[in-house]
């Protein structure tokens, strides 16, 4: 009996729990996202641009082509079966063949796809007409983000990284899918104006990713030492989203694309505002760097780029060595500096070249000083600035072709 009862017990535990799990499941019901992903979408998003909205017209065309190719030669088919059926007596008929009827069901599906092959020639020609664009933007995929330099147009010379926002990534490790841009928000969007014809050139830094936004009809392949290009053209303000289309890794999911549209006044402002930004920022790479102002910076720069793969806690995890404790860390500052410049293990650990003088010296000297990694040892832009041309401190440390085994490091 009292075995029976605590039977019943855990089973009641267990319906809680269900109905626990099912009230938490309606407490994280989303809604549609504008500009990006929707409740129950089955078809295309909603088109912004002139290609994107020819591109649903040849969906419907197709769609609806090969629906009635379908109803008819079937329909024919099962009326035959049905009309002809043995428990009626028919007899198969005897004929040989018919050269009217095998001209005839050559020529007529070729007409057929030659008739859905022109328009569909017509739209694919455009989407390659990168021609007499007025704003150039470069999209550089790393594992797991999106670099964006703004090469000609209004803009030029700004460029950034945009990486999936940190409470995005806390949501996800808490299992707690909040929100209608779940795992679509990131620290810093591609921004660009209305109305304007705007070139993206791809490419990659490691491995194939692929810059997808299905609002604007446009997905190209970014791949490492190749440059592909595509261009859209907005043709109304808002935040639009897409996501890396290629399988690019364990993080794959967290390399989201959010390009926000504005108004030529608003873009316009938006570039002077970002200047102001990078003049503030530019960091002079003979400043000399106190230790706590190193270990501050680089605790930002650490969690921006490193922590996704080495943890926070800096343990590392599965082929991710760890950085608390490594050798290398705790060794020669020229060992680790080789390994941020260069990358381990044909692209496992890759090069973070990218960043600048200051953030390289500021994420070294802070893994070297955090953690049980009491080194002591401090590193400035300056020797960044060196090794960038070849002139690594003393105590050189291993090239990557000398040091491929050598995987734990500060990014």
């Amino acid at each position: 009996m009292k075995s029976t009862l605590i039977g019943r017990a855990a089973a009641l535990r267990h319906v809680g729990v269900g109905l626990a799990g099912w009230a938490a499941s309606a407490a994280w019901a989303v809604n549609d996202l504008p500009g990006g992903p929707a409740v129950n979408q089955l078809g295309f998003a909603p088109p912004v641009t002139r290609i994107a909205e020819e591109q649903h017209w040849l969906l419907w065309m197709l769609l609806i082509i090969c629906t009635v190719i379908f109803v008819a030669v079937f329909g024919v088919m099962f009326y035959s079966i049905w009309k002809h059926r043995k428990s009626l007596g028919a007899k198969p008929a005897s004929f040989h063949e018919s050269v009217t009827v095998e001209i005839a069901w050559t020529v007529v599906p070729f007409v057929i796809v030659i008739l859905m092959a022109l328009p569909a020639t017509k739209v694919l020609v455009a989407q390659k007409d990168t021609t007499n664009a007025d704003l150039t933007i470069k999209a550089t995929g790393y594992q797991w983000k999106w670099g964006y330099d703004y090469l000609n147009g209004e803009g030029e010379g700004i460029g950034f990284l945009s990486t999936l926002d940190a409470s995005q990534r806390a949501l996800s490790s808490a299992g707690t899918p909040e929100g209608d841009n779940y795992l679509l928000k990131v620290d810093h969007p591609l921004v660009v104006p209305v109305g304007k014809k705007v070139r993206i050139i791809t490419t990659a830094n490691d491995v194939i990713h692929s810059w997808m936004v299905p609002a604007f009809g446009v997905k190209q392949d970014a791949i490492p030492g190749f440059v592909r290009d595509t261009w859209f053209k907005a043709e109304q303000t808002g935040d639009f989203y897409g996501q890396c289309a290629e399988l690019c890794g364990k993080e794959h999911a967290y390399m989201p694309i959010h390009v926000k549209v504005l108004s030529q006044a608003d873009y316009s402002a938006w570039v002077a505002d970002e200047k102001k930004k990078m003049a503030a920022a530019a960091d002079d790479p003979n400043k000399v760097w106190t230790m706590a102002d190193l270990m501050t910076r680089g605790e930002k720069v650490y969690a921006a780029n490193c922590a996704a793969c080495h943890q926070a806690n800096g343990k590392g995890g599965g082929a991710i060595k760890a950085l608390d404790g490594s050798p290398i860390v705790q060794g020669p500052v020229a060992e680790q500096m080789h390994v941020v410049l260069e990358g381990r293990n044909n692209g496992a650990m890759p090069s973070w070249k990218q960043l600048s003088d200051t953030e390289l010296a500021a994420v070294v000297t802070f893994t070297k000083n955090h953690w049980s990694n009491k080194t002591g040892q401090l590193v400035q832009p300056s020797e960044f600035k060196a090794a960038r041309e070849g002139k690594f401190p003393a105590g050189e440390g291993k090239s990557a072709a000398a040091g491929q085994a050598a995987t734990g490091t500060a990014s």
